[in-house]
């Protein structure tokens, strides 16, 4: 399941009512057009909060798209359920002059379900509209309204989200009654809100104007770590029939054990029965969960469903029981009962998966927060996570989907910030031992065996199951060699907490190592040359490694004997500084013939102004890796 659901897509909110505009597009100053595929001319929102169950989202945006590249920025997304009414939708387009060409409604909208592409079952459902012109610059203005039952979740404002989008204004307005207590937390903006209070109403207003267009930089952080936002959050809400009230991580978690838990856990008495004898005669907890894991897995499969109190309450476990399947929430509640029935103590632990790490807001609780669930056992002197979606994953393992984030685990005595091991560059191994030999043609053959753990464990897993010729065609696609021939593929794993997987190929690659004249062309890393990253001037952002890894190649060349003996042999290469170290020895023994190559990245956030140090590095690894020998042909 993904834990926050298509409602953050369904908030395109309007605001009818503010000043028309000219909207010739020659009026756009030149550094708005600078960079941009399109500017927001204006933009108003307005949340107002009449009730708990009743929030009014508004939103009035005027959008200029100046090439084809700018097209998305005008499509019109906006996700509904059962807790979201669209009471109105009205727009209009015009030409680069500013003429009117074309109004819309709502009735021009397509309306669909909001499957993800993983989902089963969803109460989510999507109106979308695509502008069908072709002659650039257009422009969009159009107004949404929608009807919210809930103030759970509080629409956030992002107004410079998007690169090569600039912004000529933006607003974003707020109103509640004057008692209402609510949280609010602003990242870059500059200054305060505009508030004006009444007997009625309390108004803050959140505005900018005149941001240029930004281009995206490789290896940046997350853009929600720097980009102007406002996020609210009310200490009093109302979801789905259900009241509540937090200020913090420890109250919301609270409410969820609560209210969406700890009802959802009772398991058939033959089940719990059946849990107990399968870890009798066991006396360490961890390994009476291993059992308990594998029986989950044998049992269970993944199928995401997004219905119930808005897709953040799981199915009950004895339905999971009865069905033998269940979306990540109801898998985690249903393994986390069945180690209550064994007096193991787990935690429900939101979190933000991805192989992106990113972490939830220690100082900022909202329920926007996180798409997937994970499970936490807080053994003594031995804390163990699990990954309850997979069947293949194993016990004790969190791949690079969920590590080293902070998570939000829902206990029986309130949340609680918790932190998932992290997958260091020492542990992300990829080490790799190859015997290929060069006929006197050129072609090359060979067998070849490669180690992969930590983080890039998961490098062939998808792989593993997969129809023999189909493991064929994926491997010559990952290897992406000319020429080359998959003959022979056999996958071993060990499945421990630190886990690895061993991939052993036999292949051929015709014509590897080409002839001209007397002469042949031979190059020594076959298979992992690094690609090179972008040179940038003036960079603005700092550089982001998201994580590190170690990889490690031994190839052995067996030379024909048309070559002459002698060899002028490659130095030595050794680079290292603060991203990492690149090692490369090249040594001959007869008519054997060793490549070694080492490299490795750190993980971490570097100044922009060390991008050039970054670049230069990863560009003189990829060109000691293209290294060829000429040899000299008898």
């Amino acid at each position: 399941m993904k834990y926050i659901i298509a409602l953050v897509s369904l908030l395109l909110l309007p605001r009818p009512g503010f000043t028309q505009l000219n909207f010739d597009a020659d009026l756009i100053s030149p550094q708005l057009r600078n960079r941009a595929n399109a500017c927001i001319r204006n933009e108003a929102i307005t949340v107002d909060m009449i009730a708990d169950d009743h929030v009014t989202y508004l939103q009035k945006k005027t959008i200029t798209v100046f090439n084809q590249n700018g097209d998305d920025n005008a499509r019109i997304a906006i996700g509904y359920d059962k807790n979201n009414a669209i009471k109105s939708i009205k727009g209009e387009i015009y030409n680069a002059g500013g003429i009117l060409i074309r109004k819309f409604n709502q009735n021009d909208f397509s309306d669909m379900s909001a499957v993800d592409g993983f989902s089963l079952f969803t109460d989510s459902r999507l109106k979308l509209f695509t502008p069908s012109v072709n002659q650039y610059p257009y422009t969009i203005s159009y107004d949404v309204e929608i009807r919210n039952k809930q103030n759970l979740i509080i629409h956030d404002w992002m107004p410079t989200a998007q690169h090569n989008v600039s912004v000529e204004k933006s607003s974003y307005t707020f109103i509640s009654k004057p008692a209402d207590q609510v949280r609010i937390k602003t990242q870059n903006y500059p200054g305060k809100p505009i508030e004006s209070t009444d007997e009625k109403h309390k108004k803050l207003c959140w505005s900018i104007s005149n941001h240029f267009a930004t281009k995206s930089e490789p290896f940046s952080p997350d853009p929600e770590n720097y980009l102007t936002k406002v996020q609210i959050a009310p200490r009093q809400f109302y979801y789905y029939g259900h009241k509540g009230n937090y200020n913090n991580w420890q109250d919301l978690g609270q409410w969820i054990y609560d209210d969406l838990l700890k009802e959802g856990t009772v398991l058939p008495a033959a089940t719990v029965k059946m849990v107990k004898d399968l870890v009798k005669g066991e006396n360490n907890d961890k390994e009476k969960a291993r059992k308990i894991y594998r029986f989950l897995q044998e049992k269970t499969r993944y199928i995401s469903v997004q219905i119930g109190i808005g897709g953040f309450q799981p199915v009950a476990a004895s339905e999971v029981d009865r069905l033998g399947y269940g979306d990540c929430k109801a898998l985690v509640n249903y393994m986390q009962s069945l180690l209550k029935a064994a007096d193991i103590e787990s935690y429900y632990c939101v979190v933000q998966a991805g192989s992106v790490k990113k972490s939830v807001d220690p100082d900022y609780a909202s329920m926007t927060q996180g798409n997937h669930i994970i499970l936490c056992m807080p053994l003594k002197g031995d804390t163990t996570w699990l990954e309850c979606t997979n069947q293949k994953i194993p016990f004790g393992f969190l791949s690079d989907f969920t590590d080293d984030r902070t998570v939000f685990a829902c206990t029986p005595t309130g949340g609680k910030l918790m932190h998932t091991p992290k997958l260091t560059t020492q542990r992300n191994l990829q080490i790799r031992k190859a015997m290929l030999t060069v006929n006197p043609d050129g072609d090359v053959t060979g067998k070849m065996n490669t180690i992969f753990s930590g983080g890039q464990y998961d490098n062939r897993e998808s792989i593993t199951d997969k129809p023999l010729s189909e493991q064929y065609k994926l491997l010559r696609a990952v290897y992406n060699i000319d020429n080359i021939n998959i003959e022979g593929v056999l996958f071993t794993e060990k499945k421990e907490s630190n886990p690895q997987l061993t991939e052993d190929v036999q292949f051929s690659i015709r014509s590897y190592a080409p002839l001209n004249g007397r002469k042949m062309y031979l190059q020594l890393n076959a298979f992992n040359v690094q690609p090179t990253v972008q040179e940038l001037r003036n960079r603005t952002l700092p550089v982001y490694i998201n994580r590190g890894f170690t990889d490690e190649d031994t190839l052995e060349f067996n030379l024909p004997d048309n070559l002459k003996p002698e060899l002028v042999l490659v130095e030595d290469k050794h680079f290292n500084n603060p991203f990492g170290e690149y090692l490369l020895k090249v040594s001959k023994e007869g008519s054997k013939l060793t490549y070694f190559r080492k490299l490795v990245l750190h993980d971490g956030t570097f100044p922009a102004e060390k991008y050039a140090d970054f670049s230069k590095f990863i560009n003189d690894v990829h060109m000691a890796d293209r290294l060829k020998l000429v040899l000299s042909l008898k």
